[in-house]
């Protein structure tokens, strides 16, 4: 095995790496946990720990090693073909070898997935130092962590969650590790679920190394039947195929890849994805109208006209040059985002949304804007020229006549015709209730919402200054 300087290996061995693991692994009745995105760095843990079950006799494999892999709804579609690909193998492998490893994949329910939050809410997309950053917890955090719940209550023990960090990696990240760790132990308490602790194997690691490990073992045979050489074609592709071959010295420096970082394909959250970018350079030019997607959604954002000038609760705000602050996509907005989406997906020949989730977004139209509650399965038909699986069983709730007479009515008095649609859906909503309060209630809120009394208050609180 080649070292770098500074190498972990430089005074340890790897055996004797898989002696520490496999002495944490006997060391109690606490079944694991791996965090699983097939990056190089869990692809190690993962591949260690296998290595380590397959040393140990049966009887000493004595409690399970669960592999969660988590799936966002938007993946870039290679690493996700990747993830899914490897999720698979060593599910059939450790069957074959007798291990006690199952392995999953996780996503967001459908029903508060990017793009249910996004066309269905209206939520404006994160951005970069963007205070509502509401993607990373609900797409990725949540399902991984509601799965170790769920192992905790079904094992009904406490857990060992296993993650691929590294002092390494950042300065800011060694820090928290070193200020986790508890005196005399190799584990510490998980931050936010009760009844876990964490290991983290690979903690003194470098990125040499962990390529080491994956490239300079078994020549990159992985025990479940893949190759790691395809992980670094990854890298690779997405440096934009610039990224040399990990582990070679060169001059006595040491060039590895490995610094990209695999993301959504249609994360906002970053001004240049570089790894999506970095894909097409290098020849994956099936993936250019992800790109363009992206550029365009990111584009629309703060167009003024595609933003409602109040939040979902009704509140306002103004901003410091006296204009009303935005709240969520409009309407025709979420349906432009979901035309473009849609061609997209048919450009692409991928999924890029899944019927489930079109499922969801209509149940949030139907509960919170569309009065004809046919608007996205008669939107998808004239699209596709498919019919959604529940497009018959589609009732207006009122008409388009009366509808557009009702527009006329608000219009000629003055009301605000969402006022009047998010009166009548309320009243459909609370009808079959047999406490009347729970009505007269939500009528309540709908009346007092402050999106609708804004400007006389201004208009008080200027003549009082």
């Amino acid at each position: 095995m080649m070292m770098a300087a500074n190498s972990y290996f430089n005074e340890n061995t790897l055996e004797e790496l898989i002696e520490e693991i496999q002495y944490v692994y006997r060391s109690d009745n606490r079944p694991w946990v791996i965090g699983y995105s097939g990056g190089k760095d869990s692809t190690t843990v993962v591949e260690l720990v296998y290595k380590m079950l397959q040393t140990l006799p049966d009887w000493q494999r004595h409690k399970k090693v669960y592999i969660v892999s988590s799936d966002t709804r938007i993946e870039n579609p290679l690493i996700k073909i990747y993830l899914n690909k490897m999720n698979e193998l060593i599910g059939q492998a450790a069957e074959r070898d007798g291990l006690p490893i199952v392995s999953t994949m996780v996503m967001p329910p459908a029903n508060n997935s990017f793009w249910a939050n996004v066309i269905g809410r209206g939520f404006p997309t994160p951005r970069v130092n963007g205070t509502f950053r509401w993607c990373t917890d609900r797409l990725k955090i949540n399902p991984s962590a509601d799965y170790i719940r769920e192992v905790i209550k079904k094992e009904g023990n406490e857990v060992v969650v296993l993650l691929g960090v590294r002092k390494a990696e950042s300065i800011a990240r060694k820090r928290r590790i070193e200020g986790r760790e508890l005196a005399n132990r190799l584990m510490n308490r998980h931050e936010t679920i009760q009844d876990a602790y964490v290991y983290n194997p690979i903690v003194e690691l470098t990125t040499d190394d962990v390529w080491d490990v994956l490239l300079r073992l078994d020549g990159g045979e992985t025990p479940w039947g893949s190759n790691n050489n395809e992980l670094v074609s990854l890298y690779a592709d997405a440096d934009s195929g610039e990224c040399p071959f990990a582990g070679i010295h060169a001059g006595g420096q040491t060039q590895s890849c490995g610094n990209s970082r695999f993301g959504c394909w249609v994360c906002t959250v970053v001004k240049e994805d570089k790894s999506l970018n970095g894909f097409i350079k290098s020849g994956h030019r099936e993936l250019i109208p992800l790109s363009k997607f992206r550029s365009w959604l990111m584009s629309i954002r703060d167009d003024d006209d595609k933003r409602e000038k109040k939040r979902r609760n009704g509140t306002v705000y103004e901003t410091k040059d006296g204009q009303m602050g935005y709240g969520p996509f409009t309407w025709e907005a979420r349906q432009l985002i979901l035309i473009k989406l849609i061609e997209t997906q048919q450009r692409m020949g991928y999924e890029l949304i899944t019927i489930e989730e079109l499922k969801a977004i209509d149940e949030i139209w139907d509960a919170e804007l569309d009065l004809s509650r046919r608007t996205l399965v008669e939107l998808y038909e004239k699209l596709t020229g498919v019919k959604l699986p529940w497009y018959q069983y589609k009732e207006p709730l009122i008409d388009a006549e009366t509808v557009a007479e009702l527009e006329r009515l608000a219009e000629e008095n003055d009301v605000p015709f969402d006022l009047v649609r998010n009166i009548i859906l309320s009243v459909n909503y609370n009808k079959n209730f047999s406490n009347q309060k729970i009505m007269k209630e939500a009528l309540d809120r709908l009346l007092n919402q402050q999106w609708l009394h804004h400007a006389a208050l201004k208009e008080i609180e200027d003549e009082n200054k």
